[in-house]
């Protein structure tokens, strides 16, 4: 039996045991829910079709947003800036406008002034102004992640880790990039996993916690760096909580997978999609149709509702009707 679930024949649509690949190419994605303890999944077409006021409205409404690589100029997508536009576009039209973004790394290619800068004059479009940023590797391959601290890590600690409570949800940002080597796997290191036993010490255990980093804290894929060497140190210490998100970015596709209290995401690009995992020779930049680009590419929309649930989590893509 395949690890990623490629064709789902279940009514309810999900294998709940295994993992969830989102159908990226025909531009669909998945809301969670929970009812009377059972798990259940729409796909997004599902609940666009549902009217509005049906629908609860969420206490906590919120977007992440990933690797929008501003300056990468390849055939893979030519035009970064304006796929990010696009996307800010999307946000904007949103018809509950989103109290945050987070955006979980890889701001830029390179990490080079002009693209920080770049950047910066797109998000200055987004009605939404509240953002918090955990960086990716590309935005420390310069200067050791000093220019993007300034920028974008204002007031976090260490090389840029945080955390801070909205609604009665406790998020915290952790950042595995600092000390990996090209192409191996993530790294939390000693100092940060020690300030996340203190951050969380006083914490209640109903406490709903949503942590986000740049590499997945799950091991997708190994072989390609896909995955955090330390991660079970700081899943043990969320053990405890009777609910927990995990949003990641890094691997440029939404995949979802669930083990007891916690939910794994991980969200598409902004910028280009990259190979399903061991499906290629090496994890990069995948070429696709022009015309099927936009259905690689997306955001992910996420809802919390003040009742004994897990959060319901929304892709969609940029081929999605606005």
């Amino acid at each position: 039996m395949n690890d990623f679930i490629l064709h789902d024949d279940h009514h309810d649509g999900i294998d709940r045991r295994g993992f969830l690949r989102c159908m990226a190419w025909a531009g669909t994605g998945v809301v969670w829910t929970l009812s009377s303890g059972v798990l259940s999944s729409r796909v997004l077409g599902q609940v666009a079709a549902t009217p509005a006021a049906a629908l609860p409205a969420g206490q906590l409404h919120f977007v992440q947003i990933s690797d929008s690589h501003i300056g990468f100029k390849k055939p893979a997508n030519l035009d970064v800036a304006g796929t990010f536009r696009e996307t800010v576009a999307r946000i904007n039209a949103l018809p509950q406008t989103p109290e945050f973004i987070l955006h979980t790394g890889d701001l830029t290619h390179l990490a080079e002034a002009a693209e920080f800068d770049t950047l910066e004059q797109l998000l200055r479009e987004c009605r939404t102004k509240q953002i918090f940023y955990v960086p990716g590797e590309h935005d420390i391959l310069s200067d050791n992640g000093a220019q993007y601290r300034e920028r974008f890590g204002r007031g976090s600690l260490g090389a840029g880790w945080h955390s801070h409570d909205q609604h009665g949800v406790h998020f915290i940002g952790l950042v595995n990039v600092a000390t990996i080597s090209e192409g191996g796997l993530g790294v939390l290191g000693e100092e940060q996993l020690a300030w996340l036993a203190k951050d969380v010490a006083a914490l209640s255990s109903e406490t709903p916690v949503v942590v986000y980093a740049h590499i997945p804290l799950w091991s997708v894929y190994p072989q390609w760096g896909w995955g955090t060497q330390d991660a079970a140190r700081a899943l043990a210490l969320l053990k405890r909580f009777g609910s927990v998100t995990v949003l990641n970015g890094h691997i440029h596709q939404a995949l979802q997978k669930i083990e007891g209290n916690v939910t794994f995401h991980t969200a598409c690009s902004t910028a280009f999609p990259q190979p399903a995992p061991g499906t290629a020779a090496k994890a990069g930049p995948m070429l696709v149709e022009a015309s099927r680009l936009r259905s690689t590419l997306g955001l992910t929309q996420v809802s919390y509702l003040e009742i004994a649930s897990p959060l319901a989590i929304v892709d969609s893509t940029l081929a999605d009707p606005g």
